[in-house]
């Protein structure tokens, strides 16, 4: 060993390198977010924007789908319009008593072109009631499963175009007048054997344009309306007299009293009679009308009818406004 060594001192030396090599390879410690989570940032930036962009679009009003047919109508129907403002703004120019009979023409057209203008307009508020009735099915198949019923739903006329406030607000009122139909109007099967009838009941829902108006009707046949349970529960609740002379329909019309209802139990699916007062309201707020022909033992028939002339009036723009 060497004159003056220093076995401690010898050990620090050999030990310091060892320490700065350690300290000059720890790498500065920084948080830094990984690039998964900054694509996933970038993504709900643009889910945030995107979901912006939507609710603007949405707040601006509700849409309608237009076929492209009604749209090119109504595009030639304005055309014929400016064509023949334009020859009455020539013959206002320079108008003399020889260009009365050109004029009156002129009047005509006018008249004919703002007319089918008007029509073409409406038409494109014009919705296939089968966005209604394409509920029903379901609904039919499920209530006839749920109360041990064979039923067939026979739609007829579901291209029938209706305005699409009729589309918005006659939903709800079809919905309870088929349950009615499948609940208390349709027998057990048993019952309808009993009675004479197929075991399967049959609820048919229509729509069609007669004249100036859309019908709609739902038909079962099914048991009918009990007409003497009816008057009676009518006495009952001070309705009528008994010495009141009333017709069939008359006595059917008490179904849309408030409240009224000949249900011996209380049905979680429906209840004849209850609820058909507001049914009845919601339909003639449309601007339409409701009544029911029934017969014992052979079904009902329920029709509704409701304006064509919705969109024309201004009556849907002023309730949907």
């Amino acid at each position: 060993m060497p004159e003056g060594y220093d076995p401690a001192a010898a050990t620090a030396q050999e030990d310091a390198p060892a320490q700065e090599k350690t300290t000059a390879a720890e790498p500065e410690l920084k948080v830094v977010e990984p690039a998964g989570d900054r694509r996933k940032g970038e993504d709900r930036r643009k889910a945030d924007r995107r979901k912006s962009t939507a609710k603007k679009s949405s707040s601006g009003g509700a849409s309608i789908r237009v076929d492209t047919g009604k749209i090119d109508s109504l595009i030639n129907m304005v055309g014929e319009l400016v064509i023949t403002q334009s020859m009455l703004g020539m013959l206002g120019e320079d108008f003399s008593m020889d260009k009365l009979a050109r004029l009156r023409e002129g009047l005509g057209q006018l008249e004919r072109h703002t007319r089918e203008l008007q029509e073409s307009v409406m038409q494109i508020r014009m919705l296939p009631i089968s966005f209604t009735f394409s509920r029903f099915p379901r609904l039919v198949h499920d209530l006839s499963q749920k109360l041990g019923k064979k039923i067939e739903l026979e739609m007829i006329g579901e291209n029938t175009e209706v305005d699409k406030t009729v589309i918005e607000k006659i939903g709800d009122p079809l919905v309870h007048l088929v349950r009615n139909s499948v609940d208390h109007g349709i027998e057990m099967p048993e019952d309808r054997i009993a009675a004479g009838k197929p075991e399967t009941g049959k609820v048919q829902l229509s729509a069609e344009h007669r004249g100036g108006n859309i019908v709609i009707e739902i038909i079962d046949d099914g048991k009918g309306l009990a007409r003497d349970r009816i008057l009676q529960k009518g006495i009952e609740k001070g309705l009528v007299k008994e010495e009141d002379n009333l017709t069939d329909k008359q006595i059917c019309e008490l179904i849309f009293q408030p409240g009224f209802s000949t249900a011996e139990q209380v049905s979680d699916v429906s209840g004849r009679g209850v609820g058909m007062d507001v049914v009845r309201r919601n339909i003639n707020e449309l601007g339409g009308s409701i009544e029911i022909d029934s017969e014992l033992g052979k079904g009902s028939t329920i029709t509704i009818r409701l304006l064509l002339t919705l969109a024309i009036t201004g009556w849907a723009d002023h309730q949907c406004g």
